[in-house]
């Protein structure tokens, strides 16, 4: 990745609350570029100059990238120097540029991914596009996020479509089998996350989304946690929708997410919200207002309007810096610092609880626990005051404490937290 000096300066009030210096930036950039070596998930000095090029305060532990992921520099700068753009030029939209950075970043051809702002966004269009009845049902875990259930939730109040939950399994072959055994002959869909957002358990998507097929079932994905994390390859997933967002493992701007629609699928999911580029024609309300213009037969039928020259660059730029790392070595440092994290746990024995399966294909970054004996909005404020950053879970009855690890975290980091937890117990 080219560092260009000349632009950092014009924004380098961005170092000016930060213990760091421009020449600590330039130095890790140039260390950055690692895509066509194996970096370790240990090597802690390579670690250490990605983490220079966040402006995470050292004062702080961060450990709830699942909610946000805190953006490189060099995302910031492409932001601002988008916000320039639109400002000194009146330049606006660059989504295809947009649309061909993240298609290969996760396994798909650009004409399969619309453009979204979140999770939610692209959840709602799979959910009310899909052409369900009363009656028919939908199979979901019963650990969702709101984003994710409410569009089923409320689809269900107007439509009567039924809504079946199953508990994930520790394994991913228990869980496979619990989601068949739910299965009946009125199972249209399966939509499920790949990685529930409450315990972080990694799902057998590519195996679900067989069964699915197998038996004549949508399968829709929540991928919220997954890009960005852990390598991603829709097409050999098999989904018919997958819908993410940039803001988390991705690192880009907030307010900024994609949804995957298989080739072909296009003509089962009907869209609603269209606008400028969402039809394959003109229309003309002068000489024929009554015309509709056939949809596009691009992924664009589902997205249209103005998009945020700001964002495009910011998203731009966060596939390029993953990519410059290369997401192998993302993935292996994340399972390095999750691993790291669950033997501190497992060593304190019965006091914890760990919710996230220690089997290797079902964890990743994320670590969902309970502490005997400690209410964990206590341990949560004890966190806070401590600088350390945490999520308490108390949506889906779980009353647990989720950790999320990315690039930037350090061994010192979940320290930090373990011996909050030590104390605690105390």
């Amino acid at each position: 990745m080219k560092y260009d000096r000349r632009n950092f300066l014009r924004s380098a009030s961005l170092l000016s609350t930060c213990t760091i210096t421009e020449l600590n930036v330039v130095a890790a950039m140039q260390q950055l570029p690692a895509k066509d070596r194996n970096i370790p998930g240990d090597d802690e000095l390579y670690w250490e100059n990605v983490r220079q090029l966040f402006p995470l305060s050292n004062e702080w532990a961060y450990l709830n990238n699942g909610t946000m992921g805190p953006s490189p520099y060099p995302v910031i700068e492409a932001m601002q120097k988008g916000i320039l753009r639109n400002d000194e030029q009146g330049d606006y939209g660059d989504y295809e540029e947009h649309l061909e950075g993240i298609a290969p970043f996760v396994g798909a051809h650009k004409n399969e991914i619309a453009l979204t702002h979140n999770v939610t966004e692209g959840s709602n269009i799979v959910c009310w596009g899909l052409p369900l009845r009363k009656g028919d049902e939908v199979i979901m875990t019963d650990q969702e996020h709101v984003g994710g259930v409410m569009p089923w939730l409320n689809r269900q109040k107007l439509h009567g479509i039924v809504l079946k939950t199953f508990t994930p399994a520790p394994t991913a072959g228990e869980t496979l089998e619990r989601i068949a055994s739910v299965i009946t002959g009125k199972t249209r869909v399966i939509a499920i996350p790949h990685m529930p957002c409450t315990q972080g358990q990694v799902m057998p998507v590519k195996e679900i989304c067989r069964l699915a097929k197998d038996k004549g079932i949508y399968s829709c994905i929540d991928g919220a946690h997954g890009p960005g994390m852990m390598p991603i390859n829709l097409h050999d997933m098999g989904c018919d929708t997958y819908a993410s967002c940039c803001h988390k493992w991705m690192l880009g701007p907030k307010g900024t997410g994609f949804l995957y629609v298989r080739a072909g699928f296009g003509s089962v999911l009907q869209p609603y919200f269209v606008g400028g580029g969402s039809t394959a024609d003109k229309w003309d309300m002068a000489n024929n207002p009554g015309y509709m213009p056939p949809y596009a037969d691009t992924a664009h039928r589902y997205f249209g309007g103005t998009q945020s020259l700001a964002f495009s660059e910011g998203v731009k730029a966060s596939v390029v810096f993953l990519d410059s790392i290369g997401i192998e070595n993302i993935y292996a440092r994340v399972r390095y610092l999750s691993g790291y994290l669950q033997q501190e746990l497992l060593a304190m024995g019965n006091a914890i609880e760990l919710l996230t399966p220690t089997e290797e294909i079902s964890y990743a970054g994320i670590n969902s626990f309970r502490i005997k004996g400690v209410e964990i909005e206590d341990f949560f404020s004890r966190c806070y005051k401590k600088k350390i950053r945490v999520r308490a879970v108390t949506e889906n009855s779980m009353n647990c404490i989720r950790i999320s690890t990315h690039i930037y975290n350090n061994k010192n980091d979940v320290d930090a937290l373990v011996e909050e937890i030590k104390i605690a117990l105390k």
